[in-house]
């Protein structure tokens, strides 16, 4: 049993949710290893009088740290392998209660995923982008109200001018803020609670990657949860109550964050920066190697061809490069009218937005079982198919 288990489970009994967000209540939630799932809170959960969760065999419902419905019933999942420090674990597991609790509140504010990971990295826009995020560390971390107010004013223009230029784009990042800037403010808050760090140092640390332009631009998704948690900060200042009249809207974060400009900045003229054209060359640059690096491991390479569908992946550990998305975590696919669950690296070759493909392409450790029509793949099972076989390398045809 991880150290942890029972000292987090404690504290989320003991801790006062509405410290964190008014209204904030917690739903089922779930610490599991490779092994065990150890649910706690949960409404269809056997009791045990010796102990305060239900011990599962693990299965594939637990991947990443996130929210699933287990048993029809919101449940927040963690992977505790994942965090040494204690205040990691139960941060993010407060992270992703709420979660549980936008689900709970009927949230419906959620970006179409394709936007992100088919995000263009066009000059103009990544120059605006890190000048603005830039503008709004600094108006959080500024002491001298006369000053804040002017970084919040210009990280507004900035934001607005990208918006008349890249308008499907900022509806993505927009809305990837509304959920997850929330999410990240009440881990802030969860974390700064626990941590020996002072409130400054935790912003500092949250904040680190607004100011990182390589990883910014890198990882679209991603860098919206630092500036959507930014904004939740400002709000708490210029805003007050702003969080109980945060639900059952259609406006984004960034949609009630912008009423607190009192001054109106035109942005003209947008230079291109030499560091700009670096960012955006190291981000196509790591894209392109993250691919070459995967292709050239060794190992079984098969390929899997014809009409497949995606039924579930990890948005947050997709990398796109050409017509190709590396699923770095996980896919779940439908192959011949049956699903199969692939628990590794993977690469689809993409016909039409994320969920048709035409080709799989996996390393296998050891070689598959081969039948007259069929592979068997461990740990994935038994796909119907004609196969071609040269050295390392397998072709399988399906449909």
């Amino acid at each position: 049993m991880n150290k942890y288990l029972n000292r987090i489970s404690k504290d989320l009994v003991n801790v006062n949710f509405d410290s964190y967000w008014p209204g904030f209540e917690s739903v089922a939630y779930a610490l599991y290893d490779k092994s065990y799932v150890y649910l706690f809170n949960h409404p269809r959960m056997e009791k045990n009088q010796q102990s305060n969760y239900q011990l599962l065999n693990w299965d594939e419902q637990f991947m990443g740290c996130t929210l699933i419905l287990y048993n029809d019933f919101p449940t927040a999942i963690v992977n505790i392998e994942l965090y040494e420090d204690y205040e990691s674990l139960y941060s993010i597991l407060v992270h992703e209660l709420f979660h549980g609790f936008q689900y709970v509140k009927g949230e419906t504010r959620f970006a179409n995923e394709i936007l992100g990971i088919t995000y263009p990295l066009s000059k103009e826009n990544v120059e605006l982008r890190n000048q603005e995020r830039i503008h709004l560390f600094s108006a959080v971390l500024e002491n001298n109200i006369i000053k804040k107010k002017q970084y919040l004013n210009t990280f507004i223009a900035l934001r607005e001018k990208r918006t008349a230029m890249f308008n499907n784009n900022l509806l993505y990042e927009n809305l990837i803020e509304t959920i997850e800037g929330p999410a990240w403010y009440v881990e802030l808050k969860a974390y700064s609670e626990k941590s020996p760090l002072d409130y400054k140092s935790v912003l500092k640390k949250y904040g680190k990657n607004l100011k990182d332009k390589y990883e910014s631009t890198s990882d679209i998704r991603k860098s919206c949860y630092s500036s959507g948690l930014f904004m939740c900060l400002l709000l708490d200042e210029f805003l007050p109550g702003w969080k109980e009249r945060f639900w059952g809207k259609e406006e984004t974060l960034y949609g009630i964050f912008k009423q607190l400009s009192d001054d109106v900045i035109k942005i003209s003229n947008i230079e291109i920066s030499p560091e700009t054209e670096e960012v955006i060359n190291f981000a196509i640059q790591n894209r392109k190697n993250t691919f070459e690096n995967f292709e050239q491991q060794k190992g079984i390479h098969l390929f899997i061809e014809g009409e497949i569908t995606a039924k579930s992946f990890d948005p947050m550990n997709i990398v796109s490069f050409e017509n190709r998305l590396l699923h770095k975590n996980f896919i779940k696919v439908g192959i011949n009218n049956e699903d199969y669950f692939i628990q590794q690296p993977v690469i689809a070759y993409s016909k039409d937005g994320l969920q048709n493909m035409i080709k799989l392409h996996l390393i296998l450790k050891n070689n598959p079982i081969e039948n007259a029509d069929s592979l068997k793949i461990d740990g994935i099972g038994v796909i119907k198919g004609r196969y071609e076989k040269q050295e390392n390398i397998l072709h399988l045809y399906v449909n």
